[in-house]
Protein backbone atom coordinates (compact mmCIF):
# COMPACT_ATOMS: atom_id res chain seq x y z
CA UNK A 1 0.00 0.00 0.00
CA UNK A 2 2.79 2.30 0.85
CA UNK A 3 4.46 1.28 -2.65
CA UNK A 4 1.91 2.13 -4.43
CA UNK A 5 1.18 5.40 -2.61
CA UNK A 6 4.87 6.82 -3.50
CA UNK A 7 4.48 5.47 -7.12
CA UNK A 8 1.20 7.90 -7.16
CA UNK A 9 2.78 10.56 -5.82
CA UNK A 10 5.80 10.23 -8.19
CA UNK A 11 3.18 9.78 -11.16
CA UNK A 12 1.77 13.08 -10.01
CA UNK A 13 4.76 14.88 -9.58
CA UNK A 14 6.08 13.51 -12.73
CA UNK A 15 2.82 14.87 -14.92
CA UNK A 16 2.79 18.46 -13.24
CA UNK A 17 6.43 18.90 -13.82
CA UNK A 18 5.82 17.22 -18.24
CA UNK A 19 2.85 19.69 -17.94
CA UNK A 20 4.86 22.75 -16.98
CA UNK A 21 7.72 21.54 -19.08
CA UNK A 22 5.21 21.03 -22.14
CA UNK A 23 3.36 24.36 -21.43
CA UNK A 24 6.54 25.97 -21.87
CA UNK A 25 8.03 24.24 -24.35
CA UNK A 26 4.39 24.83 -26.34
CA UNK A 27 4.53 29.08 -25.45
CA UNK A 28 8.31 29.33 -26.52
CA UNK A 29 7.36 27.37 -30.04
CA UNK A 30 4.53 29.51 -30.24
CA UNK A 31 6.60 32.52 -29.58
CA UNK A 32 9.42 31.56 -32.14
CA UNK A 33 7.00 30.41 -34.91
CA UNK A 34 5.41 34.12 -34.22
CA UNK A 35 8.71 35.88 -34.45
CA UNK A 36 9.48 34.05 -37.32
CA UNK A 37 6.31 34.61 -39.27
CA UNK A 38 6.77 38.23 -38.86
CA UNK A 39 10.24 38.01 -40.00
CA UNK A 40 9.41 36.32 -42.97
CA UNK A 41 6.70 39.23 -43.77
CA UNK A 42 9.12 41.37 -43.48
CA UNK A 43 11.71 40.17 -45.36
CA UNK A 44 8.90 39.23 -47.88
CA UNK A 45 7.94 42.95 -47.99
CA UNK A 46 11.69 44.34 -48.32
CA UNK A 47 11.99 41.60 -51.74
CA UNK A 48 8.55 43.10 -53.23
CA UNK A 49 9.87 46.59 -52.56
CA UNK A 50 13.20 46.12 -54.17
CA UNK A 51 11.54 43.90 -57.12
CA UNK A 52 9.11 47.16 -57.56
CA UNK A 53 11.91 49.88 -57.97
CA UNK A 54 13.93 47.21 -60.61
CA UNK A 55 11.23 46.13 -62.41
CA UNK A 56 8.35 48.84 -61.70
CA UNK A 57 9.41 51.71 -64.17
CA UNK A 58 10.24 50.90 -68.04
CA UNK A 59 13.73 51.19 -69.12
CA UNK A 60 13.67 54.90 -70.93
CA UNK A 61 16.72 56.90 -71.46
CA UNK A 62 19.97 56.66 -70.37
CA UNK A 63 23.56 58.18 -71.57
CA UNK A 64 23.53 60.27 -74.31
CA UNK A 65 25.87 62.35 -76.66
CA UNK A 66 24.89 64.87 -78.98
CA UNK A 67 25.92 68.40 -79.88
CA UNK A 68 25.10 71.59 -77.63
CA UNK A 69 23.98 73.90 -80.27
CA UNK A 70 25.11 77.08 -77.61
CA UNK A 71 28.76 75.98 -78.01
CA UNK A 72 29.22 73.52 -81.55
CA UNK A 73 30.48 70.73 -79.01
CA UNK A 74 29.79 67.49 -77.79
CA UNK A 75 27.46 67.29 -74.98
CA UNK A 76 27.66 64.10 -72.65
CA UNK A 77 25.01 63.75 -70.69
CA UNK A 78 26.09 62.06 -67.90
CA UNK A 79 28.92 65.08 -67.49
CA UNK A 80 26.52 68.05 -68.05
CA UNK A 81 23.23 66.65 -66.32
CA UNK A 82 24.86 65.16 -63.65
CA UNK A 83 23.66 66.12 -59.77
CA UNK A 84 20.84 67.69 -61.61
CA UNK A 85 17.04 66.65 -62.34
CA UNK A 86 16.34 67.84 -66.08
CA UNK A 87 13.48 67.38 -68.50
CA UNK A 88 13.74 66.09 -72.06
CA UNK A 89 11.59 67.04 -75.32
CA UNK A 90 11.84 65.99 -78.45
CA UNK A 91 10.62 68.38 -81.23
CA UNK A 92 11.56 70.03 -84.45
CA UNK A 93 12.18 74.00 -84.83
CA UNK A 94 9.62 73.91 -87.63
CA UNK A 95 6.94 72.73 -85.68
CA UNK A 96 3.77 75.62 -86.56
CA UNK A 97 2.23 75.26 -82.97
CA UNK A 98 2.62 72.05 -80.85
CA UNK A 99 6.31 72.04 -80.12
CA UNK A 100 6.20 76.25 -78.93
CA UNK A 101 3.31 75.21 -76.79
CA UNK A 102 4.90 72.36 -75.14
CA UNK A 103 8.10 74.28 -74.76
CA UNK A 104 6.36 77.36 -73.43
CA UNK A 105 4.89 74.66 -70.38
CA UNK A 106 8.13 73.55 -69.71
CA UNK A 107 9.52 77.33 -69.47
CA UNK A 108 6.48 77.57 -66.91
CA UNK A 109 7.55 74.50 -64.99
CA UNK A 110 11.14 75.74 -64.99
CA UNK A 111 10.23 78.84 -63.33
CA UNK A 112 7.24 77.37 -60.58
CA UNK A 113 10.20 75.23 -59.31
CA UNK A 114 13.22 76.86 -59.66
CA UNK A 115 13.80 78.10 -56.05
CA UNK A 116 12.97 74.76 -54.18
CA UNK A 117 14.10 72.59 -57.14
CA UNK A 118 15.78 73.75 -60.29
CA UNK A 119 15.45 71.97 -63.17
CA UNK A 120 17.41 72.14 -66.35
CA UNK A 121 15.27 72.04 -69.77
CA UNK A 122 16.35 70.04 -72.67
CA UNK A 123 15.25 70.27 -75.84
CA UNK A 124 16.38 67.27 -78.67
CA UNK A 125 15.91 67.86 -82.18
CA UNK A 126 14.48 65.01 -84.16
CA UNK A 127 14.36 66.79 -87.36
CA UNK A 128 18.58 66.91 -87.56
CA UNK A 129 18.38 67.03 -91.54
CA UNK A 130 17.18 70.83 -90.96
CA UNK A 131 17.90 71.56 -87.89
CA UNK A 132 21.67 72.42 -87.15
CA UNK A 133 23.61 73.99 -84.18
CA UNK A 134 22.71 77.27 -85.21
CA UNK A 135 19.08 76.61 -86.21
CA UNK A 136 18.30 74.93 -82.35
CA UNK A 137 20.68 77.60 -80.83
CA UNK A 138 18.60 80.57 -81.84
CA UNK A 139 15.26 78.79 -81.38
CA UNK A 140 15.43 77.74 -77.92
CA UNK A 141 16.32 81.36 -77.12
CA UNK A 142 13.00 82.31 -77.48
CA UNK A 143 11.80 80.02 -74.74
CA UNK A 144 14.11 80.43 -71.86
CA UNK A 145 17.61 81.32 -70.88
CA UNK A 146 18.40 78.14 -69.44
CA UNK A 147 16.98 75.84 -72.25
CA UNK A 148 19.90 73.53 -73.62
CA UNK A 149 19.14 73.04 -77.22
CA UNK A 150 20.60 69.71 -78.57
CA UNK A 151 21.08 68.39 -82.26
CA UNK A 152 23.47 65.84 -83.72
CA UNK A 153 23.51 63.72 -86.81
CA UNK A 154 20.26 61.34 -87.83
CA UNK A 155 21.74 57.85 -86.66
CA UNK A 156 22.62 59.84 -83.41
CA UNK A 157 19.69 61.11 -83.06
CA UNK A 158 17.49 58.28 -83.77
CA UNK A 159 19.12 56.01 -81.50
CA UNK A 160 18.65 58.60 -78.41
CA UNK A 161 14.93 59.20 -79.29
CA UNK A 162 14.83 55.08 -79.08
CA UNK A 163 15.78 54.81 -75.72
CA UNK A 164 13.51 57.48 -74.63
CA UNK A 165 10.74 55.48 -76.53
CA UNK A 166 9.88 58.08 -78.88
CA UNK A 167 8.14 57.66 -82.02
CA UNK A 168 9.81 59.78 -84.68
CA UNK A 169 8.49 60.00 -88.58
CA UNK A 170 8.88 62.25 -91.22
CA UNK A 171 9.05 61.71 -95.26
CA UNK A 172 11.60 59.99 -96.43
CA UNK A 173 12.69 61.52 -100.12
CA UNK A 174 12.28 65.01 -99.55
CA UNK A 175 14.16 67.50 -101.96
CA UNK A 176 16.45 70.18 -100.88
CA UNK A 177 14.44 73.23 -99.62
CA UNK A 178 10.78 70.86 -99.42
CA UNK A 179 9.07 72.13 -96.62
CA UNK A 180 7.47 68.78 -94.31
CA UNK A 181 6.34 68.03 -91.32
CA UNK A 182 7.62 65.16 -88.57
CA UNK A 183 5.24 63.15 -86.70
CA UNK A 184 6.99 62.17 -82.94
CA UNK A 185 5.77 61.42 -79.21
CA UNK A 186 4.56 64.64 -77.46
CA UNK A 187 5.75 64.04 -73.99
CA UNK A 188 8.41 65.43 -71.38
CA UNK A 189 10.34 63.11 -69.90
CA UNK A 190 11.42 63.46 -65.93
CA UNK A 191 14.69 62.51 -65.44
CA UNK A 192 16.54 62.31 -61.27
CA UNK A 193 19.69 63.52 -60.87
CA UNK A 194 21.61 60.12 -61.68
CA UNK A 195 20.09 59.74 -65.60
CA UNK A 196 17.57 57.58 -64.22
CA UNK A 197 13.87 58.30 -65.72
CA UNK A 198 11.25 59.72 -63.07
CA UNK A 199 8.09 59.91 -64.89
CA UNK A 200 6.32 61.57 -68.48
CA UNK A 201 4.09 64.08 -69.00
CA UNK A 202 1.29 63.88 -72.03
CA UNK A 203 0.51 67.32 -74.03
CA UNK A 204 -3.04 67.49 -71.62
CA UNK A 205 -0.70 67.70 -68.44
CA UNK A 206 -1.15 71.59 -66.85
CA UNK A 207 2.38 73.10 -66.32
CA UNK A 208 1.07 73.27 -62.66
CA UNK A 209 0.32 69.65 -62.64
CA UNK A 210 4.13 69.00 -63.78
CA UNK A 211 5.43 71.14 -61.90
CA UNK A 212 3.74 70.01 -58.72
CA UNK A 213 4.24 66.56 -59.76
CA UNK A 214 8.24 67.08 -59.89
CA UNK A 215 8.28 68.78 -56.75
CA UNK A 216 7.07 65.94 -55.07
CA UNK A 217 9.42 63.57 -56.58
CA UNK A 218 12.18 66.04 -55.91
CA UNK A 219 11.46 66.35 -52.13
CA UNK A 220 11.30 62.27 -52.50
CA UNK A 221 14.50 62.23 -53.75
CA UNK A 222 16.22 64.85 -51.30
CA UNK A 223 14.52 62.68 -48.40
CA UNK A 224 16.09 59.48 -49.31
CA UNK A 225 19.54 60.83 -49.93
CA UNK A 226 19.42 61.98 -45.90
Amino acid sequence: MACNTKRHALVQVFTWKSAAVFLGTGAGLLLYFRSEKERVKVLREQKEKETSKAYGKPKIGGPFELINAETGQPFNSTKELAGQFYMVYFGFTHCPDICPEELDKMAEVVDMTKEKHPLVPVFITCDPRRDSAAVVKEYVKDFHPDMIGLTGDQDTIRKVAKSFRVYVSSPPNVAEGEDYLVDHSIFFYLMDPEGKFVDCYAKDTTAEEVAASYQKYAEAYDAQKK
